[in-house]
């Protein structure tokens, strides 16, 4: 038996989407990024956006949709899904032509650390999905 968990702590970049399962069951997903400055040995500040799509299930998801809205701020605890053909994350080309990678997610728990009267321009880079 394995086990992981990974911790995100970052901000919506579009509203959530909730969809019902043929079950019933609510899935909620997010896109949310995560950001990163520091400065390079050249003394150049660096700015680095992670994306991950993450999935929300159960009441759960009508709670995130409900609540949140992009720019909002949330901490995510959860598992990593990779790609299952190739193992990796999702890879895609912004707008500038550079390539960037997504990476899905489980949620198990999602802590709202804002809502909606979050400022939406704390997501100032584009969404990859």
């Amino acid at each position: 038996m394995s086990f992981q968990t990974i911790i995100i702590v970052g901000n919506l970049g579009n509203d959530p989407e909730l969809r019902y399962a043929p079950s019933g069951d609510g899935v909620t997903t997010l896109s949310v990024a995560s950001n990163r400055q520091y400065t390079d040995g050249a003394g150049n500040k660096v700015k680095e956006t992670t994306w991950f799509k993450v999935s929300v299930w159960g009441k759960q998801a009508e709670s995130v949709n409900q609540y949140l809205q992009k720019g909002s701020s949330v901490l995510i605890e959860g598992e990593l899904k990779p790609d299952k053909e190739t193992g990796n994350p999702r890879t895609f080309t912004r707008s500038d032509g550079t390539v960037g990678a997504s990476y899905e997610v489980t949620a198990r728990t999602v802590r709202f650390l804002s809502g909606k009267q979050a400022n939406e321009s704390a997501v100032d880079e584009e969404v990859p999905f």
